[in-house]
């Protein structure tokens, strides 16, 4: 099929202004193709299309373009009455209401309309492209052009390769992608298409381990910022974005994989969901809000003004003891240095994937004066450590209190295979793993999509060569372990690259 993406005349069909439809018109006119954009409700087009106007006026205004260039790209925006008026489109795409039946409607009608040589795109964020294409006449030509919110800000566009969508239709929209100044990203058909999939692990994994009794929600947040390296924790970004949101695309994704584990939703979530308390939009959620609609964070529990005499750390992880025992020089612990704690010594252990308890039981250690310390990421702007149910009081300030005497916050979580971040950033990679072994896209494409789409400091499998994909290997199998449950079993992909010490990124032929 010959068709020329790079077409100066090119013309682009919007139906639906909203949020998504009017920021992919603002895009696409900014990027010199011609824009027709329609919508059912009256009125709303235009209001779009004078919204654009402000938007482009504003970023001449900033030096974004010259003001020309942004007249010139609010004229090459036209109002049409309705879907009819779209056989002059090269390309078409829809961001209407997230239905099946209103979108197979619509692109039946459409079919109709435009020209043979027309592609069809949909916009959708949780619907499968080969279901919706799967009654179209010409379901070739179908494909899915997914943006993010806000989209002039928002540089990744998915596009999504339908069952039957055509190769060329693919490379088209790849073309149209950059022509908007977007980064495309291209990808097969699975749930939650790639971005989605990987931010299931970042939320509801922190859900798992707070309906556990773990952490707190702001303690959560508070690590995955200062250790994790995020910008923000999980459920900060589930009060932006509103559980209304986050909840039921967590649960579509999770039934369209016929309830594949790794992104079983949290009953915490759905209750929340259903009560209403969604975040930031209805002022309650996970944290409370004051008049300014500004979260009510509860703040930090000063550090324990105790220390320790000596401290005893376990050589069971070399890489964990090394760093560990490489801070207490500095904070200027007495350290004792025999096979052995003595009788009274703060024992501290360096798990990788474990739990406290796992680590004293297994090492023989007195579980009264064990605390695990997470040493699998730098121990820079937080530190996290966790006892044993057991651990005395007395041993547990004193870790504390040790671990924070220069200043750094300590965040102290309950008894867990792989603390906090370990779980979390697990999570992440095995699910971005699974999507490489999946060949949904290429690996690199994968982190691609994760840092563009998310803003995570990494991509899953970049996270995963970070870290080492030995030791992310062994949290997760030491939580699937522990636990008995298979949403934490590691994937194959994982697994071989581990064994044979290679990166996460290293691709198939």
């Amino acid at each position: 099929m010959s068709f020329d993406a790079n077409r100066p005349d090119l013309t682009v069909g919007v139906i639906g202004t909203g949020a998504m439809g009017r920021g992919i018109a603002q895009v696409a006119a900014a990027g010199g193709m011609n824009v027709l954009m329609t919508d059912s409700r009256p009125g709303a087009a235009q209001e779009a299309r004078d919204f654009i106007d402000k938007m482009l006026g504003r970023a001449a205004e900033k030096g974004g373009m010259s003001k020309d260039e942004a007249s010139a790209a609010v004229n090459r925006i036209r109002i049409a009455g309705g879907p009819a008026d779209m056989k002059p489109c090269d390309v078409v795409i829809e961001a209407i209401v997230e239905n099946l039946d209103a979108k197979r409607q619509l692109f039946a009608e459409l079919e109709a309309i435009v020209s043979p040589e027309c592609i069809l795109a949909t916009n959708t964020s949780s619907l499968s492209v080969t279901t919706i294409a799967a009654k179209l006449k010409t379901p070739q030509r179908f494909a899915g052009f997914h943006f993010f919110n806000p989209v002039p800000l928002m540089k990744l566009v998915e596009v999504i390769d339908g069952l039957q969508t055509q190769n060329w239709v693919s490379e088209a929209l790849m073309t149209v992608g950059r022509r908007m100044t977007r980064e495309p990203v291209r990808c097969t058909d699975a749930p939650g298409f790639l971005v989605n999939q990987v931010g299931r692990g970042f939320t509801l994994e922190a859900a798992h381990l707070v309906s556990e009794g773990i952490a707190s929600f702001a303690d959560v947040d508070r690590v995955m910022r200062d250790v994790g390296g995020f910008r923000m924790g999980p459920f900060e970004l589930m009060e932006l974005t509103g559980l209304d949101v986050t909840h039921p695309a967590s649960e579509l994704i999770y039934n369209q994989f016929f309830q594949e584990p790794r992104y079983r939703p949290n009953l915490i979530m759905r209750a929340r969901y259903e009560a209403g308390v969604l975040g930031r939009k209805s002022k309650k959620g996970f944290y409370d809000y004051d008049a300014e609609t500004k979260p009510i964070v509860p703040p930090e529990p000063p550090a324990p003004a105790a220390y320790p005499g000596n401290v005893w750390v376990s050589p069971a992880e070399p890489r964990g003891h090394a760093a560990l025992t490489e801070l207490l020089r500095k904070l200027g612990a007495s350290i004792e240095t025999g096979p052995k704690p003595s009788a009274n010594a703060l024992i501290l252990v360096t798990p990788i994937g474990e739990d406290a308890t796992g680590c004293a039981v297994d090492q023989e250690l007195d579980p009264r004066r064990t605390v695990a310390v997470d040493t699998l990421f730098p121990m820079v702007k937080r530190r996290t450590l966790m006892g044993t149910p057991v651990t005395e009081s007395v041993y547990r300030n004193a870790a504390h209190g040790l671990l924070a005497s220069d200043g750094v916050p300590v965040t102290v979580c309950r008894d867990s295979p792989g603390f906090i971040a370990q779980r979390i950033v697990a999570m992440i990679v095995n699910i971005g793993c699974s999507i490489a072994q999946s060949r949904t896209a290429q690996p690199a494409d994968i982190d691609k999509a994760v840092t563009l789409g998310l803003n995570y400091p990494n991509g899953p499998l970049k996270f995963g060569d970070v870290l080492g994909p030995g030791p992310v290997h062994k949290v997760l199998a030491s939580m699937h372990r522990i636990y008995g449950d298979p949403r934490y079993r590691p994937n194959i992909w994982l697994t071989r690259r581990a064994r044979l010490g290679v990166s996460l990124l290293t691709p198939e032929p």
